[in-house]
């Protein structure tokens, strides 16, 4: 039985709500609020787990859509027309070459593994990455959003905080630095039919000073931590119902939650990135890169860039014990990594530099601080770019065939799973789906990718519709 009504739970409260229940905290997540309450969403059906769990996940998302031609899966003997300016150097795994342009992680492939086989058949960015998050294709089929619209599948985060509920974490899944979004915000980055509250918690950053909050975990300067202790005896005290049944109400979870997370000192220390010495944050990328005569509007980029920070404060929450950590690589689409023009000069100049820089830091800091084989790290985009280059030296949207790459979790380093055919254009050897990538990540935390949850109306779903690629794990 869940401990109380699901209908409740399906809607996230908000500042009036919880200055009606008496705490003056703000908006506090119902994420965080709600996992003592265990599955009052959802329920799950024969789940089994695995032998070997991970304990956490970075999701780096790349949105917009690297080219899969131009970085992992090089296509040196194809036509001009496909094979593009880049050359290939070798790499830390004997055979295995990738793009000139990425210096910092030829070092460390032999810690990676390269899926080159993925695909689906979306086109357009906000479906692509609906089923990138989810596993699934959305509801609406394959079609950009116009207008608001309700995520209907959950996100990874979302299902595993949903599982992991018992675990009373403080923050089981966070997001950063931003929500991305198309026209509205892609339907694809929360709760879906499990509610609200298995939302992540959002981390937003500061891009001109490299700094990180959550409006989330803000209190009012006024409420101090006594004045907040004081609040929560009066309520508690005022909880009759609660204290006449024997059990906590509904909104007395709320109260608690909400009081536990603002008293969470390891999350507010893991938000203040500039702890980190100097020497670290310049490891992953602090700056941008020069602009160069004829760069236009790049000209006029901030000081410091976002994006390699956000990979170290990944780093810093999965250290403050948060499972499972999406990180927006790009906000909208058309800034950069949807390289419909001047692909080459983009990828070059803008894309690779910082992103290749900021994924080996990652890597090779999880590494050293015995995090890897306990932490997936998933970095892709939501499709590829076409094999042929078209007429504004760009390249358009590809989903029938690229590249996604996983380190850590126990994957074996340096494997390859899965092949594209001589220009990069679809599988030629073990194709692979959104679909068998979420199973993976359920496989590595221990859950049964084929058992089911159930959304508020009671109807089954299984947690993926593929298979876990076993095949790039030790």
């Amino acid at each position: 039985m869940f401990p109380f009504p699901v209908e409740l739970h399906s809607h996230r409260p908000s500042r009036r709500d919880l200055l009606h229940l008496g705490t003056g905290l703000g908006a506090v997540s119902a994420l965080s609020a709600l996992k003592s309450a265990g599955a009052a969403a959802a329920s799950v059906v024969n789940a089994q787990g695995t032998s070997k769990t991970i304990r956490s996940c970075i999701f780096v998302f790349y949105y917009g859509g690297p080219s899969h031609l131009d970085t992992y899966d090089m296509k040196p003997d194809a036509p001009d027309s496909v094979r593009g300016e880049f050359s290939s150097i070798a790499t830390s795994v004997p055979g295995l070459r990738i793009c000139e342009h990425m210096p910092h992680m030829a070092p460390v492939m032999h810690k990676v593994a390269l899926v080159r086989s993925m695909h689906h058949t979306n086109r357009l960015h906000d479906s692509a990455s609906t089923e990138t998050h989810t596993g699934r294709q959305g509801p609406q089929g394959d079609r950009e959003e116009f207008g608001p619209i309700s995520q209907f599948y959950p996100c990874h985060g979302a299902v595993l905080t949903m599982l992991r509920s018992s675990q009373q974490l403080d923050v089981p899944h966070a997001m950063l630095p931003w929500q991305f979004h198309n026209v509205v915000t892609t339907p694809c980055q929360g709760g879906g039919f499990l509610g609200h509250q298995f939302d992540p918690l959002l981390v937003t950053g500061d891009a001109r000073h490299a700094r990180y909050e959550s409006d989330q975990l803000n209190r009012p300067a006024e409420l101090t931590s006594d004045r907040m202790l004081q609040r929560e005896a009066l309520l508690s005290g005022l909880d009759i119902d609660s204290q006449l049944a024997g059990h906590v109400s509904p909104l007395g979870v709320y109260r608690q939650r909400a009081h536990e997370l603002l008293r969470s000192s390891v999350l507010q220390n893991a938000l203040q990135i500039e702890q980190e010495a100097t020497a670290t944050r310049e490891r992953y990328g602090m700056r941008e890169p020069e602009a160069l005569p004829g760069d236009g509007a790049a000209a006029a980029a901030p000081a410091r860039n976002l994006r390699g920070q956000n990979l170290l404060l990944a780093r810093r929450l999965v250290e403050a014990g948060v499972r499972f950590v999406n990180v927006h690589d790009f906000r909208q689409q058309g800034q950069n990594w949807d390289s419909h023009s001047q692909n080459f000069h983009q990828h070059k100049r803008y894309l690779l530099p910082q992103a290749d820089q900021a994924l080996a830091a990652l890597i090779e800091d999880l590494d050293e601080r015995n995090l890897l084989d306990s932490t997936l790290v998933v970095a892709l985009g939501e499709f590829g770019r076409t094999p042929k280059i078209n007429g504004n030296a760009g390249r358009d949207h590809w989903p029938d065939c690229y590249t996604v790459l996983l380190a850590g979790g126990g994957i074996r380093g340096g494997s390859v799973y899965g092949s594209s055919d001589r220009t990069g254009a679809y599988p030629e050897t073990n194709p692979v789906t959104p679909a068998d990538l979420a199973a993976t990540i359920y496989w590595c935390f221990g859950l049964a990718p084929h058992s089911e949850i159930r959304d508020r109306a009671g109807r089954p779903h299984r947690l993926a519709d593929g298979r876990p690629i076993t095949d790039i794990f030790a």
